[in-house]
């Protein structure tokens, strides 16, 4: 990945994140958002915004439809906020590993407590 597509990842990173936690309305975004990374495509004209949501299954999948749906809308701002040359397309995705991250770390707290020795190593 070039050093530009990086940047912008970040970048985009950082003010969809403001975006959605200030200028969005939709009742379907009351979970917990968190945009966990972003990746551009080597064209720079799309990109896959990979989303955390916190809450049930079906707010996230409401969450997720909502953010989709306001794809144009956040595109238009942050063509407002940002000085680039043109703004991908946005596709936003749920990541689930930070779920996966706490289901991991639960099981080793329970063979930890289950260990015997009581010795962590």
């Amino acid at each position: 990945m070039s050093r530009r597509a990086e940047r912008v990842n970040v970048l985009l990173r950082q003010k969809l994140s403001e975006l959605i936690a200030t200028e969005m309305k939709d009742p379907r975004l009351t979970p917990m958002i968190t945009i966990t990374h972003v990746e551009v495509s080597p064209d720079l004209g799309y990109a896959r915004v990979f989303t955390s949501i916190m809450g049930s299954p079906q707010e996230g999948k409401g969450a997720l439809e909502a953010l989709n749906a306001a794809s144009g809308f956040l595109r238009r701002e942050l063509s407002t906020r940002l000085s680039l040359k043109s703004i991908p397309h946005l596709s936003f995705i749920q990541d689930d590993s930070i779920e996966k991250g706490n289901y991991l770390l639960e099981r080793i707290r329970e063979v930890r407590s289950q260990d015997p020795s009581g010795e962590t190593p």
